[in-house]
């Protein structure tokens, strides 16, 4: 993969950039909008904030000698090749961990970063890549995760250094989700992951976890792209392992729960209703 190629090289007619914050972030939140994207000539470079050092599984897998970081960028890059991406960039910093943890505080984290310092390295290669779409995160970060909080203030400040001119906010849409799971747990056959109880589900009036239906203005259909989402899912093995529970999930699960992505675009006004990226731009 060609870190130094840019839109100069290119002579499809829009470039996509996805920002996220770790390895693995990319092909659970956006990997079928940049399969789609690429299966249509666009251009599709993604930035990652971090190397994912502080991963909480996978340390088993490494090979003697080799890193977590080493481990997760290698993914990373087999991951973009699936779905088709032009150009993978690290920005540098190092993961912060879970909220309320020391790696939250630690020199160099992601979550301590200068925001216009970090938002003028991802300005400088959407200058480069002369951007039409951004995608961030939402301001809460989808979950609360303090390096997915950073790439939405980083990228919304980048996005106003570099001038690019269409941002979209990755988001869950927690009614579809909580309708999914209550269907599952009526019909009895949804498994959760871990110990959670059914119970503690985020419910349609949980700010913390993703957004409302009506606050999102571009729901894309991934549906067609599943098969090379669920292969960029797998392809980070360290972090998404066969036997995981999203893995696992029998295929009209994986379909319904994975096969829409969500997004608000910033700036959109009241009642768009989108079902693409770039639909702004035609």
């Amino acid at each position: 993969m060609d870190a130094s190629a840019t839109r100069e090289d290119s002579i499809v007619p829009h470039t996509l950039v996805t920002f996220h914050a770790h390895p693995d972030d990319e092909a659970i939140a956006t990997a079928g909008v940049m399969a789609k994207a690429a299966s249509e000539g666009h251009r599709v470079v993604l930035v990652v904030a971090t190397r994912g050092e502080h991963a909480g599984f996978g340390h088993e897998m490494l090979e003697p000698g080799e890193t977590m970081s080493e481990r997760r960028v290698r993914e990373t890059q087999r991951a973009a090749e699936i779905l088709g991406v032009a150009r993978v960039e690290f920005l540098g910093y190092f993961d912060s961990g879970m909220m309320g943890t020391p790696e939250n505080d630690a020199q160099g984290s992601f979550w301590t970063a200068n925001l216009d310092e970090a938002a003028k390295r991802l300005a400088k290669i959407l200058d480069e890549e002369r951007a039409d779409v951004l995608t961030i995160y939402d301001d809460h970060g989808g979950y609360g995760h303090p390096d997915h909080i950073q790439v939405h203030r980083v990228g919304a400040r980048a996005a106003e250094l570099a001038g690019t001119p269409i941002v979209y906010e990755s988001t869950m849409n927690r009614d579809h989700i909580y309708r999914l799971v209550q269907e599952g747990i009526a019909q009895g056959n949804t498994e959760l992951p871990g110990d959670i109880d059914p119970a503690d589900l985020p419910d349609p009036d949980d700010n913390t976890f993703g957004s409302p239906e009506s606050a999102i203005t571009t729901t894309v259909d991934v549906r067609s792209f599943l098969d090379l989402k669920r292969a960029a899912m797998a392809a980070h093995g360290s972090q998404i392992q066969e036997s995981s529970f999203f893995l696992k999930l029998p295929p009209d699960a994986f379909r319904e729960g994975f096969g829409y992505e969500w997004f608000i675009r910033r700036g959109a006004p009241p009642g768009t209703s989108e079902d693409d990226l770039f639909a702004p731009l035609r």
